[in-house]
């Protein structure tokens, strides 16, 4: 039997069976394990289709709060998580109202971040960039300047405003410069990262070291493998087959979480990008973790 199918059928048996055994195996102080989230947008296609059903299964997996996406329209996954007794902290938004909030037909920040603080959110991330806002290190500092501008709005709401990497952001750009170099130099104190290790990895970058050096800096993590035959780095073209369940791949997880505590992270979120049965993997993925 394979890995990752031993621990699927150990995880489902786990979830089934002995949910609150499994749920007590890691140290009471592990606030990351014990307060696990998931990235809602691994599971994006049950959720079209039964959005109650597919907040139930996270539940029903141990995951302990969810971070939505397309927020503000995001009501129906925050009312699901609440029926199901889910804590929502934060969530993706319409990044357009930070990033290109001078173009036709942008809600404002202001009218976000008052849903946000309707919704009980206390966190509000920047999830992509279109290709036109990161052409150049010119557009990566105007990046960090409406970023910085928004976080000062973001704080007197009593939010933190984070700003969420792929692989992209490292890959060098004028004299050797790259896009998560020049967020590092210019994000202010009250604008945070939050650090998916998945893509740092493959930006050919350290996730632990990353995250040591971003200390006091990373709000949140997203917690993703990678498929030990891609090679880093990769900036685009990303293949669905290089995301895989924790464990599976070449990323400890350990020395990250061990990395986090001493960083300040508050939260953790599970997030598959890809995967052929997204319920199970979400499964597998938490089993792991309260195996370390």
């Amino acid at each position: 039997m394979k890995r990752r199918d031993f621990l699927a059928a150990s995880a489902a048996a786990s979830a089934l069976i002995c949910r609150p055994q499994w749920l007590f195996a890691s140290n009471d102080k592990d606030i990351y394990r014990n307060e696990i989230g998931i990235q809602l947008y691994t599971l994006r296609n049950e959720i079209g289709k039964d959005v109650k059903a597919t907040i139930k299964a996270v539940a029903d997996a141990g995951y302990k709060q969810v971070e939505c996406y397309g927020f503000p329209n995001a009501e129906p996954m925050i009312n699901a998580a609440r029926e199901n007794g889910l804590a929502i902290n934060s969530t993706h938004f319409d990044w357009d109202s930070v990033v290109n909030p001078d173009d036709k037909g942008v809600r404002p920040f202001s009218e976000v971040l008052n849903k946000a603080n309707d919704a009980g959110i206390k966190h509000l991330v920047v999830p992509y960039l279109a290709d036109r806002n990161r052409k150049t290190l010119d557009d990566y500092k105007l990046l960090c300047e409406r970023c910085n501008k928004a976080a000062e709005q973001a704080k007197k709401s009593g939010i933190q405003l984070s700003y969420h990497n792929h692989s992209f952001e490292f890959q060098p750009m004028e004299g050797g410069v790259t896009g998560y170099e020049t967020m590092i130099k210019e994000f202010s104190p009250d604008m945070h990262f939050e650090v998916d290790v998945f893509w740092i990895q493959l930006g050919g970058k350290d996730p632990v070291e990353m995250i040591r050096e971003l200390k006091g800096r990373v709000s949140q993590l997203h917690l993703k493998d990678l498929n030990q035959s891609i090679k880093a780095p990769m900036y685009s073209g990303v293949p669905n087959e290089a995301f895989e369940e924790l464990g599976d791949g070449i990323i400890r997880m350990q020395p990250i979480l061990d990395a986090a505590k001493d960083a300040g992270v508050k939260i953790c979120h599970v997030e598959q990008d890809h995967s052929p049965h997204p319920i199970k993997s979400i499964q597998q993925s938490i089993a792991y973790l309260n195996t370390l």
